[in-house]
């Protein structure tokens, strides 16, 4: 299967303004890039690149006062099958567990563990260990909170929307990953491209956010807010919550003026 993806961004900023985003696909996904990324800057602007912390692509510009736009496009194949369902993984005790799966196991900014400590017990501790309870975790985000784009905000943690019963795919992840999290399971935020490939047209193409579980010893894709494997997930960057993975970070004022992503079947179509 073959993926078109891309976005299309402008911001409006009174002064030159330092920006870093963080929209390309995972590195790890270089072999299977069939029509390189093309970038376009309006106002034409020197990038660079760099991996941080996590191992994250992220690019570095300064965009100019007024109208900044920056456009990216790019074909990826993809294997065309659904996420790997194991009901059969297991939980790795905490002694046993690689040293860098243990920063996905504290709280962090939108994931207190603090906060939802007692609730995840009282709901969890007597679910069998492994994939049967972190699929329980999945099902309980997945009813208790009602998803609404207008009700999206960037301030509203885990512990916000448990009580709230509302979000966007970021709350439902940051619930989800701080349940997780309290029950001794390392979990991380991931972003990345999501269409409707194998489902019914929804919402539009878009960004989104879902979560990866380790488990049996390796790491697991879970998507609290859809709760079905999904076919084509094209992942741009893990954290542990979404402040480790801003799509923009902006170093001064600027106003979104556009915002469009696409990622969609191109299978059928020759490549431009």
């Amino acid at each position: 299967m073959l993926i078109r993806l891309g976005y299309d961004i402008t911001v409006t900023c009174p002064q030159p303004t330092p920006m870093i985003s963080m929209m390309s696909a995972e590195r790890a996904r270089a072999p299977d890039i069939r029509v390189a990324e093309s970038l376009v800057t309006t106002p034409d602007v020197d990038t660079t690149s760099y991996e941080d912390l996590f191992g994250n692509v992220c690019r570095r510009f300064v965009a100019p006062e007024g109208d900044f736009t920056i456009w990216s496009d790019c074909t990826i194949e993809d294997d065309g099958l659904p996420d790997p369902v194991d009901l059969s993984a297991e939980e790795v005790p905490v002694p046993e567990l690689p040293d860098d799966c243990l920063v996905y196991l504290t709280g962090s900014r939108y994931c207190e563990t603090d906060e939802l400590s007692q609730v995840a017990w009282d709901l969890f501790g007597q679910t069998p260990p492994g994939w049967t309870r972190v699929q329980a975790i999945c099902d309980f985000v997945h009813d208790r909170l009602a998803f609404n784009y207008k009700t999206a905000s960037s301030t509203r943690s885990a512990h916000d929307a448990y009580r709230e019963e509302i979000g966007v795919c970021r709350d439902y992840a940051h619930l989800a990953i701080a349940l997780c999290r309290c029950m001794n399971i390392p979990a991380r935020y991931i972003n990345g491209y999501l269409g409707d490939i194998g489902v019914p047209i929804g919402s539009p193409d878009d960004f989104c956010a879902w979560m990866e579980v380790y488990l049996g010893g390796r790491w697991i894709t879970f998507d609290p807010r859809n709760n079905k494997p999904r076919i084509g997930r094209i992942v741009v960057a893990r954290g542990r919550d979404a402040a480790d993975v801003p799509l923009l970070t902006s170093f001064g004022p600027h106003q979104l003026a556009a915002f469009r992503v696409w990622t969609y079947d191109v299978s059928d179509l020759a490549p431009a």
